[in-house]
This record gives structure tokens, sequence and C-alpha cells, in this order.
């Protein structure tokens, strides 16, 4: 995969590109990330890419000049990458989505920044995504946010591709379980003793009423839509009985 971002502050991505998973991804050519100044492709010797709104109001709006050249040039071989832009009003990025673009073969981001980016601009545009309901300065962080989510869903970039099962969202948007490591003790706190017992079906039981209970409690509308649309399995349905059981004797004491 190739992802190519347009943006007015290139250097914020230098410490996100160069460590951990994605820096790994990179240096093993898993992906290929090319970050764009557009001040790069300003018509004016000051690199000039912002200005007023017309009809008045606060803030400066990126131009359209300067993102429209540096797509044609980045888009000059005739492959069009699918464009995302970061907007505050964008449809809520989450692991679906990521899934996704995953399987893109191009993307390009434009960071949006200031008041937003000249409507102009959307004509290039295949989707817009927000990361929540608040307002950044600029679309760096969501951008990096997109890319980090993605990256992580590529072949051969996790070491452990079990561990990409586990994540919370990608089975059928539940919570991921609770995860222990030594000491088996710690001020008091002990390890669940069944993760001690190297009984494997036990703690795969173990670990799906977790995520189940984990669900329930904080995300009660997955667990509806998975019983309405009969995605949970007989078993997960009395692990889900069993711990609505122990809530509903919770609430009542």
């Amino acid at each position: 995969m190739r992802i190519d971002v347009l943006t007015v502050l290139p250097h914020l991505f230098d410490c996100f590109l160069g460590e951990g998973i994605i820096g790994r991804a990179i240096q093993s050519k898993k992906v290929e990330v090319n970050v764009v100044n557009i001040r790069d492709f300003a018509l004016d010797k000051h690199k000039v890419v912002d200005d007023v709104p017309y009809g008045g109001g606060p803030g400066m709006v990126l131009k359209p000049e300067p993102i429209f050249r540096a797509y044609e040039e980045l888009t000059k071989e005739g492959v069009k990458p699918y464009v995302i832009l970061t907007e505050p009003w964008g449809e809520t990025f989450n692991q679906g989505m990521a899934l996704e673009l995953s399987k893109k073969e191009r993307l390009l981001i434009i960071c949006g920044r200031y008041e937003g980016v000249d409507e102009r601009v959307k004509k290039l545009v295949d989707k817009e995504v927000s990361i929540g309901d608040y307002v950044l300065s600029g679309g760096e962080l969501p951008a990096m946010v997109i890319m980090d989510a993605v990256i992580r869903l590529l072949p051969g970039v996790l070491g452990n591709e079990e561990s990409l099962k586990a994540d919370s969202f990608m089975d059928r948007g539940l919570l991921g379980y609770p995860n222990y490591t030594r000491p088996a003790e710690f001020r008091g706190m002990r390890v669940p003793e069944v993760l001690l017992s190297g009984h494997h079906k036990r703690i795969e039981l173990w670990r799906k009423e977790q995520s189940l209970r984990k669900t329930l409690e904080r995300k009660p509308e997955v667990i509806e839509k998975l019983k309405k649309e009969n995605l949970l399995t007989k078993e997960e349905l009395k692990l889900l009985e069993k711990v609505e059981k122990e809530l509903r004797g919770g609430k009542e004491s």
C-alpha cells in the first residue's frame, strides 16, 4: 500500500513514521508513506496556502490551487488514490472503516486546517472522515490515527497475527477481554486463577465471557445488534445469559 499525505505541517509526522509498528512497516516496505508539504505547490513566492473566507467570518480557509496542484502531481501517472479529507463533521472513523481502507492499494489523506478547506477541494474527495465529536487544531493527528489503524491491518505488519484477531472490535464489534502478565500477584491483586490453570478450553470460555461482559456494560447496542442478526453462537448466548443474570443481581443488591 502507498499512502500520500497532504499537510501544511509535514514535520509533525517525523516521529510517528519513524517509530514502533509504523516505522518497522515502512522499513520492511509493507507500506510506503509520502508526506507532502502543500506549501510546495503554492503559486506565490511567499508560499501562501490560505486566505480569508468569502462572505466574511473568522479564521482562514485552505486555498484550492495548491491542493489541486499537489493532487495532480501525485496522480500524473494516472493512478487514482482513494482520497480522504479529515473533517470534524465527516463520517466517524471506526474499525470497520479501517478494514475497508486497508484493502485499498493507495490512499491520499488531505489534512484540513484553520477553518477547513475550500469547498471545491471536495471534488477530489471520496470520503470525509472525523475521529470524534471535538475540534482539533488541524487534521494531522486524525491522519496519524487513520494511518496507524490501517497500517497495522496490512499483511505481515504485526509480528503475531493472533494479536490482531484479539483486538477489540475485530470480532463482530465485541470489546476485548482483560489481559494479565507476570507477576501473578502484585500489591494484593491476583491474576484470575483460570488464567494460571493451563486449561485452554476454560481460558477460552473465560475470555469469551469477559468480552461479552465488557461489551454489554459499555456498548450494549453492539450486543443487541448481534442478537438481532443472530450472530452469537449458542455457547456465547449461554455465557451472555449468565452475565446478564449476574449484572441484574448486582443492580438489585
